[in-house]
């Protein structure tokens, strides 16, 4: 009979002393955890990991059970060196190395042919295993002690917005897993950008800091997998994490607003007016003062406004999002309406995320 976890402990790592924990200490015991069998989540550059032995399918099924996660939905495998592809995955193209000398160590996962030491029970039955060697030097160290690559989908429980701080993973994970890294809040916000390269075309699954544009200026063409802008049906596989069931999402009810600047403004100002219930409005700095008035005039207290950053600095908005939605929660709003942002760069991965947030609910004007 398995033990008990009775509470997750919690070690907080700072960066700049990874050379010194690297054989020992905090790293060496989350590594023995992981070596082992169990779970314990760290940081990347993206979001907060769950991590577990790659190659043990008891292990992969923990993940499933401790975040309540659908078992077709495959797990990203986490190397510490570019060479470590060699051992876990088949047909390797060219293209492959391309992209990883561009891209590796960072946000960038790809899809293979797996070899059979990847187990069913990582890769959601598929005969393919997504691959990300991450910039963290938290993750890579814990990779490398540990000896095995790590499955490691986001730490969060399944649908629920990702952790970018160790105490969003607290929040979901406690008592349900050994150990997490607290490694402070992670830089990107959003998960790794995923790229196929099992067919002659590459197919981006997910978008990520690793833009659709930085992918063609490497590859050529690239296509774009349909689930990107809808879910996948119910008796569909899903390729890539993400794909098939609703992600990333609040508890209250979402819907995203299209449209030119002045019409998406004067809809939220109605929707602000006639809104009984406690709502948040999701919008960007440029525009907070405006609405911060708006809803002082009108006396609408029940009206939360949370800016997801500047309009102008995309990243600050990848960066922040996933925390603001946690925070919608925290203040137990009803319903939550957002901006909507253009899709080229990173916003193409914001408006991915939000868009899956919300279950594709968009009103365009």
């Amino acid at each position: 009979m398995e033990q008990e976890i009775k509470e997750t402990i919690v070690k907080k790592i700072d960066k700049k002393d990874i050379n010194e924990l690297y054989r020992d200490g905090d790293i060496k015991e989350a590594a023995i955890i992981i070596k082992n069998g169990g779970l314990v989540a760290f940081p990347t550059e993206t979001v907060y990991g769950l991590g577990a032995n790659a190659l043990m399918p008891e292990a992969a099924k923990k993940i499933y059970a401790a975040k309540g996660r659908p078992s077709d939905n495959p797990l990203i495998v986490h190397i510490s060196k570019t060479e470590d592809v060699k051992d876990i995955a088949n047909d390797i193209p060219e293209l492959f190395y391309t992209l990883a000398n561009k891209f590796w160590p960072g946000p960038m996962t790809v899809v293979l042919k797996k070899k059979s030491i990847i187990p069913d029970a990582t890769s959601g039955g598929l005969d393919t295993v997504a691959i990300r060697l991450p910039e963290s030097d938290i993750a890579r160290a814990l990779i490398e002690v540990s000896g095995v690559p790590i499955a490691a989908p986001s730490a969060n429980t399944s649908g629920r917005p990702s952790p970018t701080k160790a105490s969003h993973v607290f929040e979901d994970m406690n008592s349900k897993i050994e150990m997490i890294i607290d490694g402070g809040e992670v830089g990107i916000g959003v998960e790794s950008t995923i790229v196929d390269l099992t067919e002659q075309t590459p197919t981006l699954l997910r978008p990520g800091a690793i833009t659709l544009e930085m992918l063609r200026e490497v590859c050529g063409n690239v296509n774009i997998d349909p689930a990107i802008e809808h879910l996948l049906s119910t008796g569909a596989a899903p390729k890539a994490p993400g794909m098939k069931y609703k992600h990333y999402a609040p508890m209250a009810d979402m819907k995203i607003i299209r449209g030119k600047e002045r019409e998406v403004s004067n809809y939220l100002k109605s929707q602000i007016i006639e809104s009984e219930l406690d709502m948040a409005i999701l919008t960007v700095d440029e525009h907070k003062s405006d609405f911060l008035s708006f809803i002082k005039e009108n006396k609408k207290d029940n009206v939360k406004l949370l800016s997801l950053g500047s309009s102008k600095d995309m990243s600050s908005i990848a960066h922040n999002l996933f925390d603001v939605l946690r925070k919608c929660d925290e203040l137990g709003v009803k319903n939550i309406i957002s901006e909507s942002f253009d899709e080229s760069g990173i916003g193409r991965a914001v408006m991915n995320r939000l868009k899956k947030a919300a279950g594709f609910n968009i009103i365009d004007l």
